[in-house]
Formats: C-alpha cells, structure tokens, sequence
C-alpha cells in the first residue's frame, strides 16, 4: 500500500527534476499536483463505498425480514462509513505527500486524524441509536430506561473521544494525559462543581428535549409558571405572567419535578377538569308528575320519553311495588342533571368533541358529592380558555336548581349560622 501511494504521488517530482525544474518550484508544483490527485482518488473512493455501502445496504434492508438493518439505513449508519474509508486513505496519503514539509505534515495529520475520530464516534453512536431502536421494540425491554443507558455509553466515548483528540492536536501520550486528568479530577469537580451538574444537565435537556425556547413550563418549587426566555448552561429564564422573571438552575430540571404545557399546546385540545358539589340531602327519586315538568327542558324531553318506557316495561315485567318510590327501577334528579350536563356539552360549540367528554361522580366527601365535568376546550389560549370554562360553569352552577338539587356551601351568617 505504501510503495503503490509513493508512486502515484512520487512521479510528478522526479518528472519535473528531469526537465530542470528548480527543486523548490518542483516541490511545490509537485504538492499542488498531489493534493488535486488525492482529492480526486478521495472523492472516488467516497463514491464507490457510498454505492456499496449506502445503496446495497438500503437494497438489502428492504429484503431482509430483520428490522435491524433498517434501523441502521434510517440512522445514515453506512452514511457516516463511507466518509470514514476516504479519510482514513487520506490520513495515509498525508505523509507521502507532504514528505518535504514537516511543518505542515503534522498540522494536517492532526487535523484529519482529528475528524477521524469525530467520524468514529458519529459511527459508533448511529450504531447505538440502531440497537436503542432495535431493542425498544422488544417487549422485555420495553419498561427498561435504554435511552439513558445509551446517553451514558455516549457521554464515556466523547470523554474518551476528547481525550484522544486533546493529546493529538498537543501531541502528548494518551496515557499520561488521563494519568494527569485523574490527579486534578478530585479539585476540578471541587472548584467546577456547578459547571459540571449545569454542563450535564444541559446534555440532557437537549437530548431528550425536555424543554425548549418559548415552552411554557410550571415549577411550584421556584414559583416559575411562565414562557422560558432563554437556557443556558448554569440556568433556565422564565418570564412569568405577571412579568416577572423566575431564575431556575438547569440541574434542577433533572433533580426536580416540573410541568411542560408543550403537549398541551401542540394537541387538539386542553383539558377542562373542574367540580361542583352538590348537597347529599337534595338528591331524590322522581315522581311521574315531577318527570313531566322535566320533559319541558329541551335536552332532556326525548332521554325522559326513551327512559320512562324502559323503566315502565321494565317494572311491569317484574311486577315490581311502586307504592315505594325505592322499588324497581327510577330516575332520579341527580342522574337527570349529569345528562343534561352531558347533553349540553355536547352540543357547546367551544368543546372539542372529538377528545374524551363526560361527566362523572367523585368520591362522596363530607361536603356532599362532587359532580366533575371532564372535557377538551377546542381553544387553548389562557384567555379564552377561562372564558370558556366559566361559561359552561356559570350555566351549571345556574342549572341546579331546574332539578331541585343544591349546590354545598360552607355555612355562613347570612344562613343563619354564626361565622367562625
């Protein structure tokens, strides 16, 4: 391989040294020569592993029943391959043509082998990403963290990596200069402590994108509920909405619990989740006569009709005792109200209809028993969304009393009570 390079690169110099060429201007001419053929030779050679790596694997993907092979093809694996092979020729051709200038031999040297080394690790982190993918669709590792496991193979090779290309730009023994890392590790985790966590945490962040300029994010902690101005590598700006800024560390980001509204914002609709608790004591079965003054009420009339023929064919079948409101099957004013709630979000033009809508009891409490409206406003603006939600809620808390049901409320002077 060396005797083939020093002949494609050697002849130039000896045809101009046999036209009595002046040595310097033969060395030059010679030089500018070479670099035109190993750029020429490179680009060839990048060209054909490209086809064989590039084109036969992708062929070869689409054939193949293993999803592996895909994974590399879509993680440009043989991309990253077939720049390596030129460059790795050109790291050797490098001393051979630059045989006359030392100077410059070692700063070119150092400069591709440096590139070689990115290359590599580029490689080697594409492949890693293939066999995260891989491995994500196995269902024995599908509750294993194997990002994090990647994330942290990635991190030890680009120390390495660094290391590598720190002691070649300097020209200083790899292992020394891990000896000397090693010494001063303990005073610069020491002295760089909140660099370091802010360095790493900033490495997360960004790689699994937790947040992003212009995120709104709520962190209780530091009583930060605003848009993220800016992120930096020791803290995170937020700029609250009452204008004021909240300073937020980037390792508190990884260490602490925070909320991102991003997937709010980017989906379909944002979540209504809101109560009202009705009085215990209110609640009733309903009386026929009572039904037909509910049939008045539009939602409600043709559910009331559907439901009284089943309740009544029903009963009769049974030969159920209504002398006892309690017997066989009835409405009830609580259950008609959660209809007439469900009915008229439905057709509430502010809702999107087509997200989970429904509305359901809670947990009785000892101040009666919330009935909770669960929907998804089709505007996620703040501004529109509160009058939206108020909307719907003005109408509720007004509704109640259509269905002899009472809204609980603590006690208070005007009902008789002495305040606390």
């Amino acid at each position: 391989m060396l005797k083939f390079t020093e002949k494609i690169f050697g002849w130039c110099f000896k045809l101009l040294m046999k036209l009595d060429f002046n040595e310097t201007l033969a060395a030059y001419t010679s030089l500018v020569v070479n670099i035109i053929i190993l750029g020429f030779i490179s680009y060839l050679v990048y060209m054909v592993s490209r086809f064989f790596l590039v084109t036969i694997m992708a062929i070869v993907a689409k054939k193949t029943k293993t999803k592996f092979d895909d994974l590399l093809v879509s993680n440009e694996t043989a991309k990253y391959i077939s720049h390596l092979i030129p460059l790795i020729y050109i790291y050797k051709s490098v001393p051979v043509i630059l045989d006359d200038f030392t100077s410059w031999e070692a700063i070119f040297s150092r400069l591709v082998a440096v590139y070689i080394v990115v290359l590599t690790l580029w490689v080697i982190n594409s492949i890693l990403k293939a066999i995260r993918d891989h491995l994500k669709t196995k269902s024995e590792y599908s509750d294993k963290p194997i990002d994090s496991y990647v994330q942290v193979i990635m991190i030890l090779l680009w120390i390495l990596g660094i290391t590598i290309i720190v002691a070649k730009i300097f020209d200083v023994d790899p292992n020394t200069l891990f000896k000397t890392i090693g010494a001063v590790s303990a005073i610069i985790i020491l002295i760089f402590r909140d660099s370091i966590l802010g360095f790493v945490a900033s490495v997360q962040v960004s790689v699994n994108d937790m947040i992003r300029i212009g995120d709104w994010i709520t962190m209780d902690k530091f009583g930060a509920d605003g848009d993220v101005i800016e992120i930096n590598l020791s803290t995170v700006k937020v700029r609250n909405f009452d204008h004021t800024t909240t300073t937020i560390p980037t390792y508190s980001l990884i260490s602490d619990s925070f909320r991102n509204w991003r997937g709010m914002i980017s989906s379909d609709g944002r979540r209504i989740k809101r109560h009202i608790s009705i009085k215990t004591s209110s609640i009733k079965f309903l009386k026929e006569e009572e039904l037909e003054a509910f049939k008045k009420i539009h939602l409600l009339k043709n559910y009331i009709e559907k439901k009284e023929k089943d309740i009544n064919t029903h009963n009769k079948t049974h030969n159920i005792d209504k002398s006892l409101a309690i017997n066989g099957r009835n409405l009830t004013n609580l259950g008609l109200f959660r209809k007439y709630l469900t009915a008229y979000l439905e057709n509430y033009p502010g809702l999107n209809k087509d997200m989970l809508l429904m509305v359901r009891h809670l947990q009785p409490t000892d101040k009666g028993i919330p009935i909770e409206i669960y929907a998804f406003s089709k505007d996620k603006r703040w501004l529109n969304y509160e009058y939206i939600m108020s909307d719907i809620f003005d109408h509720v808390i007004a509704s109640v009393k259509y269905f002899d049901l009472e809204v609980f409320e603590m006690p208070s002077g005007k009902n008789g009570f002495s305040e606390a």
